[in-house]
């Protein structure tokens, strides 16, 4: 697999169905593969889009399996019936050093209550939510500068995390993306590689 390199501190492969609109976030907008150059992720794909839920957040899916990636997903489609994605964002964090700063994915192309459904493989990382400062609070994705520790004085109602272990899959919709950041900080004790399959819907202009 074409991982695509750039400043970003981590490594991403951005896959769409053809004639949708072009991703653009953080000033950088990725080349756009087709489903066709990876049948793997077509496969995984077609079995993502059958889940949905009545999650008004975020829910996560602890450890579905420890090896086989699609006994995992048929679970999965047997726990959250009836999504669809068209799009797929991967991300590779080679070691602890790889990160994402806090942002959300709130790109108008996703639509005013995106529905972003997270699978991880590999190495277990810390994926944290925090509540934006208020409504109209529009701060975005900042990869040059990691996410700081919580602070003491935050309430455990501003601010949420989960382990994301391999297998797990992680879902946000509703207003997740207006209400809240997310992030996966570095963390000094991931030795090995976490691959994030990231599934997305993307409307049509």
């Amino acid at each position: 697999m074409h991982i695509l390199l750039c400043t970003q501190p981590r490594g991403t492969c951005y896959v769409a169905s053809a004639g949708l609109p072009d991703l653009i976030y953080s000033g950088y907008q990725p080349h756009a593969y087709s489903w066709d150059d990876f049948p793997p992720l077509k496969d995984i794909l077609d079995a993502v889009s059958m889940q949905s839920s009545h999650l008004t957040c975020v829910f996560v899916v602890p450890a579905l399996v420890r090896s086989n990636v699609f006994a995992c997903l048929l679970k999965v489609h047997k726990m959250l019936p009836g999504s669809t994605f068209n799009s797929l964002l991967l991300n590779r964090y080679k070691g602890g050093n790889d990160y994402v700063g806090w942002h959300s994915d709130d790109e108008k192309l996703y639509g005013s209550t995106p529905e972003i459904a997270s699978v991880s493989f590999g190495c277990e990382r810390d994926f944290i939510l925090k509540k934006k400062s208020g409504k109209s609070s529009q701060e975005r994705r900042s990869d040059d500068k990691p996410p700081l520790k919580r602070s003491r004085k935050s309430s455990q109602d501003d601010q949420h995390s989960f382990m994301l272990k391999h297998g797990s899959l992680l879902v946000m919709r509703g207003n997740t993306q207006r209400d809240w950041l997310h992030s996966v900080p570095k963390r000094a004790k991931a030795e090995t590689t976490r691959i994030n399959l990231t599934f997305r819907l993307v409307l049509q202009e």
